[in-house]
């Protein structure tokens, strides 16, 4: 008996050990969409006058520092907090980057493109902006 205990709690602690990896690999994966492919800091996070982000205000939303040329009466002024998606589900957070809907049916107003994220990239990010949550 003492020896399936042990046996039993040697398998958890390696599944639980290779669920943390794997977990640490999807946030990882969801990092590197977030700031090297679709570039969300550019628009959600501020920028002092060095251009740089203030210390703790990556991707926490800012009012966007550019406009359009012309009239484009569905402009956001404003881009949103995004660290640790505040408003959504995971199940919403997805659709959005695998769809390009909000929750009400809606698409994001422009600037923000409509992403179209594979369902498993979908996930690394919002793990990412998840593990961001304040």
């Amino acid at each position: 008996m003492t020896k399936t205990l042990l046996l039993t709690a040697s398998l958890l602690a390696a599944a639980t050990g290779a669920f943390a990896e794997s977990n640490e690999a999807v946030v990882a994966r969801g990092r590197y969409l977030v700031e090297n492919v679709a570039g969300c800091g550019d628009c959600h996070s501020p920028r002092d006058p060095r251009g740089q982000i203030p210390a703790g205000q990556h991707l926490m939303g800012t009012p966007l520092p550019f406009a359009p040329t012309v009239p484009m009466p569905a402009w956001a002024a404003q881009a949103p907090q995004i660290a640790g998606l505040p408003g959504y589900t995971d199940a919403q957070a997805v659709t959005l980057f695998t769809q390009g809907t909000k929750p009400d049916g809606s698409m994001p107003r422009p600037p923000m493109p409509q992403f179209r994220f594979t369902a498993e990239d979908a996930r690394a990010v919002v793990a990412y902006l998840r593990s961001l949550k304040k």
